[in-house]
């Protein structure tokens, strides 16, 4: 009994949170979005622009995500092979992007990488062109390098648990049976890591489709990604306040789509391991 009530104790503050913070504002998002007997979702199915910003965010929903697990897994198998000192200040320093806003980090980048920053000016002695490398950073390339800034970070305290967790001995045993490196690694470390990568890459995914701040002030509304569009549907220039609820819906939906995908797959990952 006392259990029971202990349980229901910390379920309704729980349950309190997402009603009030998630399924009051998201009821409030569908209502908007199907006023006017859902003509928001069919104007929005007829706009251009929301398909060169669907792909746009597609594009770079995977890209940068993919590179920033790539590279998430490299610096996690680095830090397993360090002493847990030295090991947890770099961990320490790894996780404070995550502490910054999208804008922050925006302005940071431009400091340094913009047409006038510390290292565009560094190259322009060098004979670079300023404009040429300064301007790199407000393309969608110089976008998706300000993404995996802060994506990095998540996929390495996703992956790294596991990396940690991972028994040497089993790369020792496979090289000491003739396996090269490389296939030490495809065979057996790889296998294993698969499930926490695709979880690191789905939650990066989900964070990059919807990340606002750093494109907005990079590019303002130039680069086509859905945020952006939705973003100009809201903006001083605009209040179409129905197409930007359906635009929303459409981003949530990517979202959810995503992680729910990674779910599913990540057990017959870990099965075929």
């Amino acid at each position: 009994m006392r259990a029971s009530i202990l349980k229901w104790a910390l379920a309704v503050p729980a349950g309190a949170f997402l009603v009030l913070f998630l399924a009051w504002p998201l009821a409030g998002v569908v209502g908007e979005a199907v006023s006017g007997g859902g003509r928001a979702f069919a104007a929005m199915a007829d706009d251009p622009v929301f398909w060169r910003g669907l792909v746009g965010s597609a594009v770079l929903g995977t890209l940068a995500p993919f590179a920033s697990t790539v590279v998430g897994l490299a610096v996690s198998l680095h830090l397993a092979t360090l002493p847990p000192a030295k090991r947890t200040a770099l961990l320490t320093v790894i996780a404070v992007p995550l502490s910054f806003s999208g804008l922050v980090v925006a302005y940071g980048f431009i400091l340094v990488f913009g047409r006038s920053g510390f290292v565009t000016m560094l190259l322009a002695d060098l004979g670079a062109d300023p404009a040429v490398v300064g301007g790199l950073i407000y393309t969608p390339a110089g976008l998706a390098i300000a993404y995996c800034y802060y994506l990095i970070p998540r996929a390495v305290l996703v992956i790294f648990p596991v990396v940690a967790n991972f028994e040497t001995e089993q790369l020792h045993a496979a090289r000491a049976l003739g396996a090269s490196p490389a296939r030490a690694f495809i065979d057996i470390l790889l296998p294993q890591v698969a499930p926490a990568c695709l979880v690191a890459f789905a939650l990066c995914a989900a964070v990059a489709l919807g990340a606002y701040g750093t494109a907005l002030a990079l590019s303002g509304t130039q680069i086509p990604i859905l945020p952006m569009v939705l973003y100009s549907k809201i903006s001083d220039s605009g209040a179409d306040l129905p197409s930007a609820a359906a635009m929303s819906l459409v981003l949530i939906a990517l979202a959810c789509t995503v992680m729910a995908i990674a779910e599913l797959v990540r057990p017959r990952v870990r099965a075929a391991a």
